[in-house]
């Protein structure tokens, strides 16, 4: 049970950058860090102590299997997150080229 509010805490780090930091790069390891606590979280979810590898063979029972569906979910969410990482990296590297800032009090001040 603690691996699961050690998941919250996770989260809320990084919530914690996401509302109360003032520079984009920094909001961006915030999401990061969001992204990968929920990441987590899934594989927690799924995880047995003692399970075995979840291939069905008749001899065994079921009740002792790992669950396959979060690993899946999370190795999709891991390639869509980079992605979306990369794209939000691409944005804030260009807002710093038009504004010269990463600073969002100073972005918004600014003009054009």
């Amino acid at each position: 049970m603690s691996v699961y509010f050690l998941c919250l805490v996770l989260f809320s780090v990084g919530l914690y950058c996401i509302l109360r930091k003032r520079n984009l790069i920094k909001i961006i390891i915030g999401i990061v860090i969001m992204e990968y606590a929920v990441h987590l979280f899934f594989i927690l979810v799924g995880y047995r102590m003692n399970g075995r590898v979840p291939i069905h063979s008749p001899d065994q029972t079921v009740l002792d299997m790992v669950d396959p569906l979060p690993q899946a979910l999370v190795l999709t969410a891991i390639v869509i997150g980079l992605a979306v990482t990369a794209m939000i990296a691409a944005i804030a590297m260009r807002v710093y080229e038009k504004y010269g800032t990463f600073d969002i009090t100073k972005i918004r001040k600014l003009k054009g």
